[in-house]
Order: C-alpha cells, then structure tokens, then sequence
C-alpha cells in the first residue's frame, strides 16, 4: 500500500509540474535576424523558420532587424523573455566577434543561451582575374616583394572576411593595402574590374564568377578542400599553417533560458537540418549543416570568440 501511496504522489508531482511548465510553442515564435533582407543568414532564418513552424504547428515569424553589425537586432533579442518564443539567428559578429570591435556593446555576448550552431561555410582567397600568379605561393612572393602594394578589398570592417584578410598577414608575413567598402557588391565588383587585387568572400558569390573566368580562387580557409571544388587547397595545405577562416550561423536565445526548453528547441532544429531535402537546400547557398548540442554550440563559440580576438587584438583594428 505504502509503494502504491508513493507512486501516486509521484505521478501527481510530475502532473503539477508539468502544468506549471508554460507549454511551448505557446504563441507564435519570433525569430530575429539582426541583418537586412537577402543575405545568407536571412535565407537560412527563412528556411529555418518554415521547417519549425510545419513541425510546431505554430507561425514562425522572421523579422529583419539591421544595423551595427547585427547589434541592435542582437540587443532586442537579449532583452527578450526567456521562454523560447524570441530567438536569433546571427552570423558570429553578435555572438562571437563584436565585442572585440564596438566601444559600447549593448549587451553581453558570453551570455546568451546557445542553442545550436546551424551551418558553417568556408571562406575562400580569390584574386583578380589578371593577377600575375595563380597560386599561394605566388601570391605569396608577390607580397613580400611588394610591401604594401598587394591591395585587399574589405567588404565591412571587423567582417569574418577582413579579419580573414588579417589572420592571413600575420600568419604569412605580408602586409596588404586595406581598401574598406560599405557591403559585399561594391567589392566584388571593383575585384571583378581589377581595382583590387584580392579579397575574402564565400564561394556562394565567388565560386560562380571562378568558374566563368571573371576572378580566381586559390585557396579556401577550411581544413578541408571544397566538396564543389576539390583542385582549389586549403591554405594550410598551400603552406599558411594553422590558417582557419570559417563563417557560420547559430541560433541563440535572451540569457537564462531553462535547460529543458534549449534542449527541446535543439532537438527539433536537428531533426529539421538533418532531412534530406534540407540538407540539399542548404547545400545550394553553399553552406553544409553543422548541428551540435547546446553544450558544444557553447564551447564553439567561445573558440572563436578567442580566435578572432586574437587577431583583432594583435592586427589593432581600432574600436568602433
């Protein structure tokens, strides 16, 4: 009788509390992106948000926030409460790079509740059309032979692409002629005229002017070659050692998220990355799906939060 008792007292327990937990997705969830309309993150936030919503039987509402390198966006999520029903998905500037490169943040970057890494994506060495070498090692030498002369487009300060430029001097002892643009379009654009002679950008942009002559790509930034490109190496392999320069996105929720529902959340966006016709459209804008746990999503972040601190600190790229 007394097992009976404690069972039943159990059972009532776990009811309770099951009540007292406000059930999720409640209402309809808001996912920011702390960027204008268009970019890869805003595609993958749409693709993302339209695959939970069919699985939650809840509206997901992507909502565009731009401005500060996702700052004010970020900060609007962080004020958020913390039931799961505003997140963020967020290139790494609000996540892991900012706080290196603002003055006055808004908010504190070690405090958001990680969810998931969603994707990574390499970044990719391309050089204009002309240049007189085709390799890394050319590049190389033309560099060191001409201090100052090699010219970088910088598609946004304090970008994964300029802070790859940067880690690219230090770790192969040149040094470039910074040329800053205000977005992806006017740099791509002076690289493809000739005005510059390099630049970083990912190969949804760069791998389609590669193919049709317009510029060329020697080398990639991740640690193994591209699925799409496999003759172009690795920096590392072409001689820079150590070189990494990734870019990726993550979803994050405000600070404080209870452990349960950040578990929950990860779970279903792991289900919804790992189906097949996911896995291809994501594969279109040239990223490769890359769930972890929150537990892992955490402990990446904070490696390149180090990563890239260490270079801006180093290279002195002045606060903003």
């Amino acid at each position: 009788m007394r097992l009976i008792a404690l069972t039943t007292l159990a059972l009532l327990w776990t009811a309770d509390l099951s009540r007292a937990q406000p059930q999720f997705p409640g209402k309809s969830v808001r996912i920011v992106v702390p960027y204008p309309a268009g970019g890869g993150t805003d595609v993958l936030g749409r693709l993302l948000a339209d695959q939970l919503a069919r699985k939650w039987g809840q509206s997901a509402i992507v909502e565009n926030s731009g401005g500060a390198a996702g700052n004010i966006g970020a900060a609007e999520v962080f004020r958020a409460a913390p039931d799961g029903h505003t997140l963020m998905v967020a290139a790494p500037g609000p996540i892991a790079t900012n706080s290196f490169l603002y003055k006055d943040m808004p908010f504190d970057p070690k405090r958001w509740s990680a969810i998931a890494l969603l994707t990574t994506g390499p970044y990719v060495l391309v050089l204009r059309k002309s240049f007189d070498g085709s390799t890394v090692r050319d590049f190389i030498a033309r560099a060191k032979a001409n201090p100052d002369r090699i010219t970088a487009a910088i598609p946004g300060v304090g970008s994964i692409a300029h802070l790859a430029t940067v880690q690219l001097e230090m770790l192969a002892g040149i040094k470039t002629t910074q040329v800053p643009y205000r977005g992806l379009s006017p740099a791509i654009n002076d690289l493809i005229a000739g005005h510059v002679d390099l630049m970083f950008d990912t190969p949804t942009t760069a791998l389609p002017l590669h193919r049709d002559g317009k510029v060329k790509i020697i080398a990639t930034g991740t640690p193994e070659r591209l699925r799409e490109a496999s003759d172009i190496p690795t920096l590392a392999e072409a001689g820079v050692s150590g070189y990494r320069a990734i870019t990726w996105y993550a979803l994050v929720g405000p600070p404080n998220m209870a452990a349960p529902l950040i578990a929950r959340i990860n779970r279903d966006v792991t289900e919804v990355l790992n189906r097949a016709d996911v896995v291809e459209r994501v594969r279109a804008i040239q990223m490769e799906p890359s769930v972890r746990t929150p537990e892992q999503s955490a402990a990446f972040f904070a490696d390149e939060s180090e990563l890239w601190g260490k270079v801006i600190k180093q290279a002195n790229i002045p606060l903003q």
